[in-house]
């Protein structure tokens, strides 16, 4: 059993969560289930019910020039991150963690709607992380490591499929109606493939390489390119007659997403470090890969480092992550005079990579980037200590619609959190409260700003967060000793 409480009393805050949505009061999410094994065959019901207020907040103004508005609804139509999920409260009813597997040795195949974790991120994952509300796939996956003379491999292939949400991006009705572009209604095609390696001689080193394409339905067709496009090559040379026409191929309204990673695990110093660089859209060839490598990418790195107290398992923990979306500055070589492409988990005709409405790899925001870290006192479930984060907030919005003058400045969210987790028995509590400085939030100007001296608009907000879990049986609480 499982339950969560949420409360942002200023304004939206926070990701990671599921099924819940970024919005503004309080919102609960819970869930309880069942699994059982029998014979082969891994059963698991558990559905998830969030309710939110949803209530309405200062988010993007309607009194900015013409200019402003239109880049912003650029994002807007390449993607599907609403700021508010529907004029009333929200509820939603899913199936949650659920599935129906048949598992033979480290594999299975079945149906699902759990959500997935693709990568070696802590905070964020390029690709699939637990952000959006988890979506029925099929899937064939490894349930722990297939071990070969060569090491350890793991892997997954689903098929899915992904809704939009339905929602309009702003809170202004003029400007939806005037500038943004109205879902067709159709659902979109998922294919994703992810395969992980451990080397036998290094055992602490993992490598893995994950590909995801998705289309909307009516664009897609019976072949055996369209149901697994995943296998398909990597230049757009070779995929149409005209090398020189590579939009050739982007009529098909495919969307792919690309991205390598490693971690390495030092056992001894308890320290682990990681790196995953990922790119959005198709090379033309060989060449322009190598010679222009920063073109629609992502990464993030990050890094965990355990430092014993005593001999009872007590540990200071040092964590960090850095998380980049934002274009690199080759945009404006690229894309003359459009002052950028398009900014990670968009696409102009597939939209968001995205599930009702939430991004399904990186929480943060369309362009935005994030540093995190964490200090903690920790022994087993029982944890306390702080953490900071700088958030840049929708980086290549910002400079496509301001460019580079000095009255507006971006919106950067400076925060500091306090962590405390705690088990009683059978009971877990892991909460946070976190308190959030929005630096010239919304790219507004303060009612004394002029242009002689500029002043932002500094928003203070606080977002608290609890959940509580109870452990029914000591099976599930030795599971979950095994996966922290």
């Amino acid at each position: 059993m499982f339950h969560r409480l949420n409360y942002s009393p200023n304004r939206p805050y926070g990701w990671g969560d599921g099924p819940m949505i970024p919005s503004k009061g309080l919102q609960y999410y819970g869930t309880i289930g069942f699994y059982s094994k029998i014979l082969f065959f891994n059963i698991q019901f558990q559905p998830e019910f969030v309710l939110a207020q949803n209530l309405p907040y200062e988010g993007f103004s309607d009194e900015f020039d013409l200019n402003v508005i239109r880049a912003r609804f650029r994002i807007y139509n390449f993607g599907d991150y609403p700021e508010r999920f529907g004029s009333d409260g929200f509820t939603n009813l899913s199936w949650g963690q659920s599935k129906f597997t048949a598992q033979f040795g480290a594999f299975e195949a079945g149906i699902s709607t759990q959500n997935i974790w693709w990568g070696p991120g802590q905070w964020n994952a390029l690709i699939f992380s637990n952000n959006a509300q988890g979506f029925p796939h099929l899937t064939i996956n490894t349930v722990k490591p297939a071990k070969t003379f060569l090491g350890n491999f793991e892997g997954q292939i689903l098929s899915g499929r992904l809704q939009d949400s339905g929602f309009v991006p702003t809170q202004f009705e003029e400007l939806n109606n005037d500038f943004f572009r109205q879902f067709s209604g159709d659902w979109r095609y998922l294919n994703a493939i992810n395969i992980s390696y451990n080397p036998k001689w290094i055992p602490g080193l993992f490598v893995g390489v994950s590909r995801t394409f998705q289309q909307y339905n009516n664009l897609r067709t019976d072949s055996f390119g369209d149901i697994f496009p995943i296998f398909e090559g990597f230049q757009k040379e070779r995929l149409v007659e005209d090398p020189s026409n590579s939009g050739e191929f982007d009529q098909k309204g495919q969307d792919q997403q690309l991205s390598g990673y490693f971690r390495y695990f030092i056992e001894k110093a308890k320290f682990e470090f990681y790196f995953e660089y990922g790119r959005r859209d198709h090379a033309l060839n060989w060449r322009e890969a190598i010679l222009n490598p920063e073109h629609a990418r992502a990464y993030l790195l990050g890094f965990n480092k355990l430092f014993s107290l005593s001999k009872e398992m007590r540990f200071l923990q040092i964590r960090g992550e850095i998380t980049h979306q934002q274009e690199s500055i080759n945009r404006y070589i690229r894309n003359p005079g459009l002052l950028g492409g398009l900014s990670w988990h968009t696409h102009t005709r597939a939209r968001g990579f995205a599930n009702i409405g939430q991004a399904l790899g990186v929480g943060i925001g369309t362009g935005s980037n994030i540093q995190t870290i964490e200090i903690s006192l920790v022994e087993k479930f029982n944890k306390f200590g702080i953490l900071f984060q700088r958030l840049e907030n929708n980086q290549d919005f910002y400079y496509r619609a301001f460019g580079q003058q000095n009255e507006r400045q971006p919106w950067i969210d400076l925060s500091m959190g306090f962590l405390f987790d705690h088990q009683w028995k059978n009971l877990i509590l892991n909460s946070k409260v976190q308190m959030i400085n929005g630096r010239n939030y919304q790219w507004l100007l303060a009612p004394e700003s002029t242009p002689e001296f500029p002043k932002g608009e500094n928003l203070f907000s606080v977002y608290t967060s609890a959940s509580l879990i109870y452990l029914f049986n000591s099976n599930f609480k030795t599971s979950l000793k095994n996966n922290e």
